[in-house]
């Protein structure tokens, strides 16, 4: 492994809170690599294209494959393997919660933006490390070069339990804003084909880019949790190898837009945990996408029992240990995708 990456992820391990050093380092091929903080990388060719990427990874430290998808992609920009024409932003998001290799170390960090990490609770390190992050993302998008631009931002992830559709992601609100066909066909080039649609504000990474940047940004569910070096790879070679695409290339052309190949899904309920006393009505084994229907219990919250609202509707993302107040399971409903307004 080049050295320069080993000094990287060496720096980054062992500031895992962050430590606001910024170094220089420019390639043989002219492309500049400034370390903002811990994990935080800025990639900058000579000649920047019309695009400003973040590509961010770990705001759950134990989500393995994304890490090491942007290990990889970093490696080869630091050992100029990795054409880059793009300004690009790596983010490895919780250096600390990968040291420990748990989802968070006090609390979930993907409900801590868009200022959520200043409300309520008394400061801990992740929200810290959220207000920074955010900052981060405001002067990478807001130093870059004159000109009509494209904000993108890509936050990858993989999902706690299975699931019937392996790979997903989650649309953040538009505001009433048309959904982008190429973005859709972006994510289906990565292996991507079905999409959830937001349909309100969140405190997650991916909305505060698209809310506070009018970038384009998803939260990119690429599989199942799994440590270090036990990720089949093959199964992220599609996202890999778009991701490579994106960086380093002009413009990507995906083809025609085709309706029959996106499987596009909207909120039905959010279920929070109200209560110490709630618990979900079927087994931790059972997977994302599960559907169930009108009238079928979903989860006790109290004294309250809560039911399926519509014949079709899949669970995602159940977790009845979730902190007081938080999502402790999303619901969803399937839309014909020629029912969206697209542009």
């Amino acid at each position: 492994m080049n050295k320069a990456f080993e000094d990287f992820l060496a720096w980054t391990c062992a500031n895992e809170w962050g430590s606001e050093e910024t170094q220089k380092k420019t390639l043989n091929n002219g492309v500049t690599l400034s370390i903002w903080d811990s994990g935080v990388l800025e990639v900058s060719p000579p000649k920047p294209g019309k695009k400003d990427i973040v590509l961010s990874c770990a705001v759950h430290g134990n989500e393995t494959a994304p890490i090491e998808i942007c290990r990889d992609i970093i490696n080869d920009i630091i050992t100029e393997k990795q054409t880059v024409i793009h300004r690009t932003l790596f983010l490895i998001a919780n250096p600390a919660s990968i040291n420990k290799g748990e989802r968070f170390v006090e609390e979930n960090m993907n409900r801590l933006f868009s200022g959520a990490h200043s409300n309520g609770k008394a400061h801990n390190k992740e929200r810290e490390r959220a207000a920074k992050i955010e900052q981060y993302v405001k002067r990478f998008y807001e130093t870059s070069p004159e000109g009509e631009r494209e904000r993108l931002h890509y936050d990858l992830h993989t999902a706690i339990r299975d699931s019937k559709r392996e790979k997903f992601a989650v649309y953040p609100f538009t505001h009433g804003k048309p959904y982008n066909k190429h973005q859709l066909q972006f994510l289906l080039a990565c292996g991507v084909d079905t999409v959830l649609l937001n349909q309100a504000p969140t405190t997650t990474f991916s909305y505060f880019s698209v809310n506070e940047f009018n970038a384009h940004a998803f939260t990119v569910e690429l599989g199942k949790v799994r440590p270090f070096g036990e990720n089949d790879r093959s199964k992220f070679a599609a996202a890999e190898q778009t991701l490579r695409r994106l960086i380093s290339e002009d413009s990507l052309d995906f083809g025609s837009f085709e309706p029959n190949k996106h499987f596009i899904f909207k909120e039905a309920q959010t279920i929070n945990r109200m209560n110490e006393d709630f618990e979900l009505n079927f087994a931790d084994d059972v997977a994302n996408f599960t559907s169930f229907d009108k009238g079928d219990l979903l989860a006790r919250d109290g004294d309250e029992n809560l039911y399926a609202q519509h014949d079709g509707e899949h669970i995602i993302f159940p977790n009845a240990k979730v902190a007081l107040g938080q999502r402790a399971l999303l619901t969803v409903v399937r839309v014909p995708t020629e029912s969206l307004e697209l542009e």
